[in-house]
C-alpha cells in the first residue's frame, strides 16, 4: 500500500505532502488543478516514463518519494527528473535502475487509465490471471516439461548425430589406445625418471666420485686418523670426558659413512641401454603432457575421462533406446497435461468473460461485448482478452482499446472479477463520459474493490466521490504570477462542500448541499450497516 507520497517541482505543483490510507480515495478539484499529476508521480515511482517537461518551469529537477508497505517490508522509492539530463532512481536510499522500479511497481501498483501502465495489458499476465480465475493445476505440466526438457539434454550429450558420434568415437579410442599403452605408472613416474637419468647418465663421473669421497675419509691421515688422533690427545683428561666421547661417537660415525659410500658407488653402473630406455620413456610422457595435460596427474585425470566417454558412447544405441522410451512416456505424460490445462483454459475462458461483461453493463458500457479467447493447440498458453465496447465494433486486445475511459472501467470491472491483484490500484478517466446512475454503479464498484485494495481515484463525479472511504482535494491559485497546486485530505462540512460544487459547479447553493449531504450520509449508513 502506498503509505505517503511527496512530490517537488513536478508540473504546477511546487511541493505537496499526501499521506494516504487504505480502502477508495477519491481525488477530485477543479479541471486543470493537476488532479492527474498525481498518478503521473506515480507512475514516475513504478517505472513511468519520465520527461524533461514535466519538471516545474526555473526548477532544476522534479523529485517524487513513496513510502509503499507490503506486508512487513516497508520501501521508499524515489524518482528524480532533471531539467537537463536523465532521470534517476532509488530504492530504500540506494541507486537503482527503472527496471528496478519497474520490476517493484509489478508487486505494488496498476494503473489504469490513460498513462498505460496496466499488468493486464501484457499477453502473459491475462493468460497468468486466467489461470488464477481457473485455478489451473500448472504442476503436472511443468513437472513433464521439465522432464523432457532433461531427456533431450541427455540424449543431445550422447553425441547428436551419427557422424559426429562417429568421429568423435575414432577420436576417443585412439586416444584410449595410446594412454593405456602408455601405462603411466603414477603422477610422479616422470620425476622418478629424471632422477634415474641423472644418475644414468653420470655414471662415471658419480663413481669417481664416490671414491675419493671414501678416500678422504678412510685413507691413512683422512678424517678418520684425524679423529682418532684427537681421541688419544683428551683420552683420560677429566675436562674433556663428554667431547672424548662425542668424538668416539663421531669416529664410528665416519666409518659407517665411508663403508655406505664405497657400496653406493660401487652399484653405480654404466648401463646405454637403459639410459636410452629413460630417455625414450621421458619423452613419451613429456609428448602426453603437451596433448592432455600440464602434469601427469592431469593426463592420468584425462585418461578417466576418455575412457569413461567411449564406454558410453559405445553403449550408445542401449543408452539412446531406453532414453527415447523415457522420452516417449514423458512426451505422453506432457501431452496429457496440455490437454487438461488447455480444457481448464477453455472452461474458464467463457466465465471469465461472462462476469467481466456483466459488470461492464453497470459502468455504462451497455453495449460492450467481452471475450478471452485460449489458443488451439494444447495446452492454450495463447490467451487474449478482447473487448468490444460499442455495437458493430470488431474485438480487439484490450492494448488496442482507444479511449482511456473505456479502458479503465474494462480493467475496473476485471479487477472485480479478478481476486488477485496488487495492493495499489490507481483509475483515472474510469467515469469518462457517465453521469446517474451509472455513476452510482461505478461509485459502488471501486468502492467494493476498495475492501480488498487501496484503491485511487481521479473523478469529476460527486456520486464516486461521495462513496469513498477518503477524500482528496486537489486545488490551484495563482501566487505572484505562478501556478501553484496543493492537495488536502477533506471530511466534515469541507467535503459536503466539495461534493456539493462537484454537483453544480456551486458550493453554495442550498440544493447542491443537500443533495451532497443527502449523498455522504447513504454512503455513511451503508458503511455503519
Amino acid at each position: 500500500m502506498l503509505q505517503e507520497l511527496h512530490i517537488e517541482s513536478l508540473g504546477v505543483i511546487e511541493q505537496l505532502d499526501l499521506v494516504l490510507g487504505a480502502g477508495l480515495t477519491a481525488l477530485t478539484g477543479e479541471t486543470g488543478a493537476g488532479k492527474t499529476l498525481l498518478v503521473e508521480a506515480i507512475s514516475l515511482l513504478v517505472g513511468g516514463r519520465a520527461d524533461a517537461t514535466m519538471v516545474r518551469p526555473g526548477a532544476a529537477e522534479a523529485r517524487v518519494e513513496g513510502r509503499f508497505v507490503v506486508g512487513d517490508d516497508e520501501y521508499v522509492v524515489a524518482r528524480v527528473v532533471p531539467a537537463d539530463g536523465r532521470s534517476r532512481a532509488y530504492v530504500n536510499g540506494r541507486l537503482a535502475t527503472v527496471g528496478n522500479l519497474a520490476e517493484l511497481g509489478a508487486r505494488f501498483v496498476d494503473l489504469h487509465g490513460q498513462h498505460s501502465h496496466q499488468s493486464l495489458l501484457s499477453a502473459a499476465e491475462q493468460r497468468d490471471a486466467l489461470d488464477r480465475y481457473c485455478r489451473t493445476d500448472l504442476v503436472p505440466l511443468r513437472a513433464a516439461r521439465a522432464r523432457l526438457t532433461e531427456l533431450d539434454a541427455a540424449l543431445a550429450a550422447l553425441g547428436g548425430d551419427s557422424k559426429s558420434r562417429a568421429r568423435e568415437l575414432d577420436l576417443l579410442r585412439f586416444q584410449a589406445a595410446e594412454l593405456r599403452a602408455a601405462a603411466i605408472a603414477s603422477s610422479q613416474e616422470d620425476a622418478d625418471l629424471d632422477a634415474e637419468l641423472d644418475e644414468l647418465a653420470g655414471a662415471v663421473e658419480y663413481r669417481e666420485l664416490g671414491r675419493v669421497a671414501v678416500d678422504a675419509l678412510s685413507d691413512e691421515g683422512g678424517a678418520g686418523d684425524s679423529i682418532a688422533a684427537a681421541v688419544r690427545a683428551l683420552a683420560g683428561r677429566a675436562p674433556f670426558a663428554e667431547l672424548e666421547s662425542r668424538l668416539r661417537g663421531l669416529g664410528a660415525e665416519v666409518q659407517d659413512v665411508a663403508a655406505d659410500l664405497r657400496r653406493r658407488a660401487e652399484d653405480i653402473e654404466e648401463d646405454p641401454e637403459r639410459l636410452d630406455a629413460v630417455r625414450g620413456r621421458l619423452q613419451l610422457l613429456r609428448d602426453l603432457r603437451r596433448k592432455y595435460g600440464d602434469s601427469l596427474a592431469e593426463v592420468i585425470g584425462f585418461h578417466d575421462e576418455v575412457e569413461h566417454r567411449l564406454a558410453e558412447l559405445e553403449g550408445y544405441e542401449g543408452r539412446v533406446a531406453d532414453l527415447e522410451r523415457e522420452r516417449q512416456a514423458a512426451a505422453a505424460g506432457e501431452r496429457t497435461a496440455a490437454a487438461s490445462v488447455g480444457r481448464a483454459r477453455r472452461a474458464g475462458a467463457g466465465a471469465l468473460a461472462d462476469e467481466v461483461q456483466h459488470h461492464l453493463r453497470e459502468l455504462a458500457m451497455p453495449h460492450a461485448t467481452v471475450a478471452v479467447t485460449v489458443g488451439e493447440h494444447d495446452p492454450g498458453d495463447e490467451v487474449s482478452f478482447l473487448l468490444a465496447a460499442n455495437p458493430g465494433s470488431p474485438l480487439l486486445p484490450l492494448a488496442r482499446v482507444a479511449s482511456g475511459g473505456e479502458l479503465a472501467r474494462t480493467m475496473l470491472a476485471l479487477r472485480l472479477v479478478l481476486t488477485e491483484a496488487p495492493d495499489t490500484l490507481v483509475f483515472d478517466e474510469v467515469d469518462a463520459g457517465i453521469g446517474g446512475s451509472a455513476a452510482v454503479a461505478v461509485g459502488r464498484n471501486l468502492a467494493a474493490l476498495g475492501a480488498r485494495h487501496q484503491v485511487l481515484v481521479v473523478t469529476h463525479l460527486a456520486q464516486v466521490a461521495a462513496l469513498a472511504h477518503t477524500h482528496v482535494v486537489v486545488s490551484k491559485r495563482v501566487l505572484a504570477g505562478a501556478t501553484l497546486t496543493t492537495a488536502a485530505r477533506i471530511d466534515g462540512q469541507d467535503r459536503v462542500d466539495e461534493v456539493a460544487r462537484m454537483l453544480s459547479g456551486d458550493e453554495a447553493a442550498d440544493s447542491a448541499r443537500r443533495h451532497a449531504a443527502d449523498l455522504l450520509g447513504d454512503r455513511a449508513k451503508r458503511a455503519s450497516g
